[in-house]
């Protein structure tokens, strides 16, 4: 009950601070533990339910041997115009450029790019926004660039109860495309902050600097290719974006979690030297969404996602991309499963798992580990949906274990406290197969039928009063010594050394179906070992002794009795005991070493006609009533022939 009430404590305890630990959901753990299961997760998804990338998202990469043909990178604007300009001859959908142009390069190169955007009318350029990390006040800007007032959203709306600019991703400064680039194209930040393992999972489809919110590169090229207008591209702040029919849902930062179709080249690409030398045809883009930009390495674009650890940003870009245009963005679980999950498993393995072994209690809360993480992988590879994984597991975890070491604990001391008690009464091969199965050592107390054995030093009293006591004790405990060696060799239980007497028992703790075969033979044996040490005495010049041995068959009450914490005996007790002291009592009378009542002659008579006990001589010494007893009893003498 103790061990009940005490794993009680801890899975209450343990379920209280694992249901918190969900509610407040630290990013240290979200983003250092959570963040690597979501990716296992994420990689077995591309393993059992692969996706492949939309038709019509293309990469035009400035891969490796786009620089070892064109020339090192950053290449002239002439050569990006050209690049532009062949792209959009083809009639794409949108054209997305993953390339900053802040910066000047000559007058005539610059307006020849700003022309060739001008001609495609359906350019987005990016625009560089600088995010401080672990700064909380950011103050506003004292002036924005003119070339961005016609980026931000038009349209934010606020809704109720989301207090979405206090975790907005707000930036402190900017860095925009040449204002006549700016005049001429669309503009989408580009900015991306990893988690804290390193990891890209999120894309941040607004920033917030100064008043104003501005999308993602991504989601600007997709509203071009929709054909959606500026004013029907709607942000509700911490809550999501309305793209035309969309709505694509964010946290309350304004991310949305992307949903890698692949590794890195999972998409279409075209070497950008192939398309400036004229070996891509122009119908090639023809109605697709392009995305233009750097995939050699060695050119600071590479990043890290779930899938890949060397994935070009503008691959990025374009599964953000063809997540908007499927609308199926990864979700993350708000927490309430993974509570509910928690608090269930909690009052579940709580109730079930002390009612068990250990081998039962660890093989259900495994089962519960597996159905729990089959969940998870499941709502990952067919509904989108991340579902917290590592509080309800530790919660699990920690309930199985501290039953585990709760009843290994108890275990042990139930080990020590059978050790204790038995150790002295049963042979050491007994206390060891009661320490295996201790439910079988009821020391609570049961009836139970045993055989006895009394033995008793005769004419002890008169012998002992003519010798010094030292040597009377160091006699009775060689006399002892050497009986109870036979008792635990027979693997009887000796209950107690009563001042000369000695009674052991058979049939417990363990059961012992051949109990009264074994007393019987354990009498035996005594009885040839005290003709050994009658002869050694005689041969030191001293007075032998003799004993009498009384052996009875049937039920009697046993247990651990006393007085629990001061002196507590694992015993027997009741009218067969009564009746096997009387017997040994009897022995005298009729000259014999061994006595046996008609009960104990019943167990062995089919192994002794079968001469399976050895050569004995038994014979009926008479029917008797014995003092306190009404029945009469009959009464066998029993011996062997001397060794």
């Amino acid at each position: 009950m103790k061990k009940a009430r005490l794993y009680y404590l801890v899975a209450a305890i343990s379920t209280a601070m694992f249901a918190v630990l969900q509610v407040f959901d630290p990013s240290i753990v979200r983003e250092y533990v959570e963040s690597r299961t979501f990716d296992l997760r994420v990689r077995l998804r591309d393993h059992l339910h692969p996706r492949k990338a939309p038709d019509n998202v293309l990469i035009v990469a400035v891969d490796e041997k786009s620089v070892a043909e064109i020339g090192r990178w950053p290449w002239g604007r002439d050569v990006i115009a050209e690049l532009v300009g062949r792209i959009s001859s083809g009639g794409p959908a949108a054209i997305g450029i993953d390339v900053l142009f802040t910066e000047r390069e000559s007058r005539e190169a610059d307006e020849r790019l700003a022309a060739a955007f001008h001609r495609a009318r359906n350019v987005v350029l990016s625009s560089a926004f600088f995010v401080p990390k672990g700064k909380a006040d950011i103050p506003s800007p004292t002036e924005v660039p003119d070339s961005l007032f016609d980026a931000a959203f038009m349209d934010v709306r606020t809704v109720q109860g989301i207090p979405w600019k206090k975790f907005a991703v707000r930036a402190e400064s900017v860095l925009p495309p040449l204002p006549e680039f700016a005049a001429t194209a669309a503009i989408g930040h580009v900015y991306s902050l990893p988690d804290r393992d390193g990891v890209l999972r999120w894309e941040c489809l607004s920033v917030n600097y100064g008043v104003d919110c501005y999308p993602s590169l991504a989601l600007q090229v997709t509203r071009l290719a929709l054909g959606i207008p500026m004013k029907e591209m709607i942000l509700y702040g911490g809550s999501g974006v309305k793209l035309g029919t969309r709505f694509l849902p964010t946290d309350l930062h304004g991310r949305a979690l992307i949903n890698y179709l692949g590794e890195e080249r999972t998409f279409s690409y075209v070497a950008a030297a192939e398309v400036l030398r004229g070996r891509v045809p122009p119908d090639r883009f023809r109605g697709k969404i392009v995305l233009i930009g750097t995939s050699a390495l060695g050119l600071y674009d590479q990043k890290v996602t779930p899938l890949s650890a060397n994935m070009p940003g503008v691959e990025k870009n374009a599964n953000v991309v063809a997540n908007i245009l499927g609308n199926d963005f990864l979700r993350r679980s708000p927490g309430v499963v993974e509570l509910a999950v928690i608090l269930a498993t909690g009052l579940l393995l709580g109730f079930l798992l002390p009612r068990y072994a250990a081998a039962g209690s660890v093989t259900i809360a495994l089962g519960t580990i597996v159905a729990y993480l089959a969940l998870t992988d499941y709502l990952s590879a067919y509904k989108d949906l991340w579902l917290g994984f590592v509080f309800p597991f530790a919660n699990i975890m920690v309930l199985a274990t501290a039953n585990t070491v709760i009843s290994l604990f108890y275990e042990e001391r139930k080990s020590r406290e059978i050790r204790r008690i038995f150790s002295s009464y049963v042979s050491p091969k007994i206390v060891e197969q009661l320490v295996s199965h201790p439910e079988k050592a009821n020391l609570g107390g049961e009836r139970k039928e045993v055989t006895l054995l009394f033995s008793d030093i005769r004419g002890f009293t008169s012998f002992s009063e003519k010798r010094d006591p030292e040597e009377v004790v160091a006699m009775l405990n060689e006399y002892f010594e050497v009986m109870a060696g036979i008792v635990f060799h027979w693997d009887g239980t000796l209950d107690k050394f009563i001042g000369d007497a000695i009674l052991a028992f058979w049939g417990a703790p363990l059961d012992q179906p051949d109990h009264a075969e074994r007393a019987v033979r354990c009498a035996l044996h005594m009885s040839d070992a005290l003709r050994k040490l009658q002869e050694k005495w005689r041969a030191e010049g001293k007075e032998v002794m003799d004993c009498g041995i009384g052996i009875n068959t049937g039920e009697v009450l046993i247990g651990n009795i006393g007085s629990q914490g001061k002196k507590m005996d694992y015993t027997v007790i009741g009218d067969h005991v009564n009746l096997g002291s009387r017997v040994q009592g009897l022995t005298k009378k009729y000259a014999t070493r061994i006595l046996i009542t008609e009960f104990t002659y019943a167990a062995i008579r089919p192994i002794a006609d079968a001469g399976k006990i050895g050569h004995l001589d038994m014979l009926e010494a008479d029917t008797v009533t014995v003092r306190g007893k009404e029945i009469p009893v009959n009464v066998y003498a029993l011996s062997s022939d001397p060794h």
